[in-house]
């Protein structure tokens, strides 16, 4: 393949990673195009690449190999859908759809297109959580896994408050900040259950705390820490207890002081394995169902314990 030329639909508080990371050290993939509602963020684009409004406008008037879709949650499944029906390979954030039917739904339609589907989950490219799986002893196995989530949410929404209504992000901390943390569990321990729950949620219904607890098959336990009151700016690290008692963690944030800067070069990596799946390179990588089942496994778990 030529280099894969790929369009951002959706230029919220997450694209400025992607557009940096196109436009510096991720030079095998050319940004060809932009889609945004909202005119004025189209403007720093204009006269550089085509500007589109409309997300199906951009599919039919440029030649494109993939989509970044980085539009609001409950809009994924319509957005992806749309360029894989075109033909198109997309690249989402996380998560891939509001239902697993919705997630389901689009694994099927990229294996009938023959084109990739790919979640962002920018954790499992931090150089810390790398470290930490490289640690890993092969012959002793994991007892627990601790991975926890915790900021302020209003601190890192910027303009977009469509995450705090419910109907639109899914439900909260579970819906959105679980999928990050949930894969950063399936990277180190692989395929895992909901074993128990617990959730709190604001007088809106936005969950705003959580732990979920989860098991694999042979016994090893995760716990995803999630929190989205958390006032004394973000924690976001990973812990874990080996069978002979060791402890070995991974701090996220460390050696990134200023805020968010860990994500450049988590988004530098996400479009390096994306433009490996591009060019054929991989022959797996993660779509996003196995997170989305969780999170609703997580949620119906809740509703369980309340009935």
């Amino acid at each position: 393949m030529s280099t894969p030329r790929i369009g951002i639909i959706g230029l919220g508080v997450i694209s400025r990673f992607y557009v940096e990371a196109l436009n510096g050290e991720v030079d095998d993939i050319e940004l060809a195009a932009v889609c945004d509602l909202n005119d004025e963020v189209l403007a720093p684009h204009r006269g550089r690449i085509p500007t589109f409004r409309d997300h199906r406008e951009l599919l039919a008037d440029t030649a494109l190999d993939a989509v970044v879709v980085n539009v609001p949650n409950d809009v994924h499944f319509a957005v992806c859908r749309d360029a894989l029906e075109a033909g198109v390979s997309v690249c989402v954030e996380k998560p891939l759809g509001i239902t697993v039917g919705e997630g389901r739904a689009l694994r099927e339609l990229a294996a009938r297109k023959g084109v990739a589907l790919f979640t962002a989950y920018h954790r499992r490219y931090n150089t810390n959580v790398l470290d930490l799986l490289a640690a890993l002893p092969a012959d002793v196995p994991v007892e627990e896994l601790t991975v926890r989530y915790w900021e302020k949410i209003e601190e890192h929404v910027g303009k977009d408050r469509w995450y705090l209504d419910p109907a639109r992000c899914g439900g909260g901390c579970v819906a959105d900040n679980g999928p990050n943390a949930i894969d950063v569990v399936h990277l180190l321990l692989g395929e895992v259950a909901v074993t128990d729950v617990r959730i709190t949620h604001d007088r809106h219904g936005v969950d705003r705390q959580a732990v979920i607890s989860l098991a694999t098959p042979d016994g090893a336990r995760a716990v995803v820490d999630l929190d989205w009151a958390y006032a004394h700016g973000e924690r976001k690290d990973v812990e874990v207890r080996l069978a002979d008692g060791r402890i070995l963690s991974a701090d996220m944030l460390a050696g990134y002081p200023r805020f968010k800067s860990s994500l450049a070069h988590e988004y530098v990596g996400v479009l390096r394995e994306f433009g490996q799946v591009l060019r054929g390179e991989l022959a797996h990588w993660p779509d996003g169902l196995e997170t989305l089942e969780i999170v609703t496994a997580a949620y119906a778990a809740e509703r369980a314990r309340a009935a």
